[in-house]
């Protein structure tokens, strides 16, 4: 199952005790502000979890899968996510 924004609100509410509103409001907050960082190009460091970095990739040759088309890919801006080494061990259950 996936943890969904709304689970995370829910978590807030049980675990902080803040109301309803305010754990959407306070969750907002934070993945308006993630929003707003990566869309400025800046990269986005959670000690203990990650690193979200905004990285350009070119133009490049492409295929349709379906077709086989040959077509040009436009370049683009991704966002990839690098783990902290103390998450790495978490999922590992090194520690």
């Amino acid at each position: 199952m996936a943890l969904t924004k709304e689970n995370i609100i829910d978590s807030i509410y049980n675990q902080v005790g803040l109301s309803k509103n305010q754990s959407r409001r306070v969750v907002e907050s934070l993945l308006g502000l993630i929003k707003q960082t990566l869309a400025r190009g800046e990269n986005l460091l959670v000690s203990g979890f990650g690193k979200f970095a905004v990285k350009d990739k070119a133009a490049r040759r492409g295929r349709n899968p379906q077709t086989k088309e040959d077509l040009q890919l436009r370049a683009r801006r991704v966002v990839v996510f690098r783990t902290s080494g103390v998450l790495r061990r978490k999922i590992n259950h090194e520690g």
